[in-house]
């Protein structure tokens, strides 16, 4: 995956626009990268800290959520990292977590791993219920059959297992 090498950044700001072809990208059990990633960002730079300011753009394949049908979504996700020496965190187990450390991250050998940075913001751009359109109608609970592409003939019956006590008095009489 690509690295930002550190030590070429010489600047206080610099632009880095890069696109990335999908099959540089493995794919993750949620999904699929299916479309050239473009990355652009404004990197700041501040002694040993970063801040990597941008978006990232692509197409990703996704499993529906009801009919677990594969389906395409765009994603288009904007980003504001700040980047801080691995060493530079004390190891301390008893700090509290604090707003800004949810945008730190943490680089070693003068690298920033941009693969990293972009499957996580793959992650973070993902429905939490993926779903190839609002009026899916999923799959049968009792044979399986996708009922957007077909009905099938069963009743789909539930009854509170509750009431199980009750059915059975009424069957005794």
């Amino acid at each position: 995956m690509p690295l930002l090498n550190l030590n070429k950044i010489r600047t206080a700001q610099d632009r880095i626009e890069q696109v990335y072809q999908a099959d540089q990208f493995e794919a993750d059990e949620d999904f699929r990268v299916v479309a050239p990633v473009s990355l652009a960002f404004d990197i700041f730079k501040d002694k040993q800290a970063f801040r990597l300011a941008g978006r990232v753009q692509t197409t990703l394949e996704l499993k529906c959520s009801r009919c677990l049908e594969p389906f395409t979504a765009p994603v288009d996700h904007a980003f504001d990292l700040r980047y801080q020496p691995h060493t530079a965190k004390a190891a301390d187990k008893d700090l509290e977590i604090e707003e800004d450390d949810l945008t730190t991250a943490f680089y070693e050998n003068d690298e920033i791993d941009l693969g990293h940075l972009m499957h996580e913001q793959f992650v973070l751009a993902l429905p939490m219920k993926p779903l190839c359109s609002e009026a899916c109608k999923g799959l049968c609970s009792i044979c399986g059959t996708n009922l957007n592409k077909s009905t099938c003939d069963c009743k789909p019956v539930w009854e509170d297992p509750r009431l199980a006590a009750l059915r059975d008095l009424k069957t005794k009489n």
